[in-house]
């Protein structure tokens, strides 16, 4: 049975999944240590990081296969295509920052 978009039309749902296992792999690998740094203990961290990632697949799902028009094939225009490097860019400035906390604050 294949995917379908919310047309009817079937979608290859590889990028989904392939996103959804990247966000499992990186929040469930390094994410307890990092919640534990900032706080938390474990078991909340693990409830804090299983919402993130329902949030990533639920997202995604809807990105990357209930919205997409399979039919649209075009290319993207440079301005957009620098706007979303400058706003990817942005992102991972913002997250090694936030993962770098706990190293700066360190005591000792």
């Amino acid at each position: 049975m294949p995917v379908r978009n919310r047309d009817g039309d079937p979608v290859d749902p590889f990028p989904w999944v392939v996103t959804a296992a990247l966000a499992f792999m990186l929040l469930f690998s390094i994410g307890p240590i990092y919640l534990q740094e900032y706080g938390l203990s474990l078991v909340p961290s693990i409830v804090v990081l299983s919402i993130g990632f329902l949030g990533v697949v639920v997202a995604g799902y809807w990105r990357l296969v209930h919205t997409v028009r399979p039919d649209l094939r075009a290319e993207i225009s440079p301005e957009l295509r620098i706007q979303r490097l400058f706003y990817a860019i942005l992102a991972g400035i913002l997250l090694l920052l936030a993962v770098s906390i706990p190293i700066a604050t360190q005591q000792g």
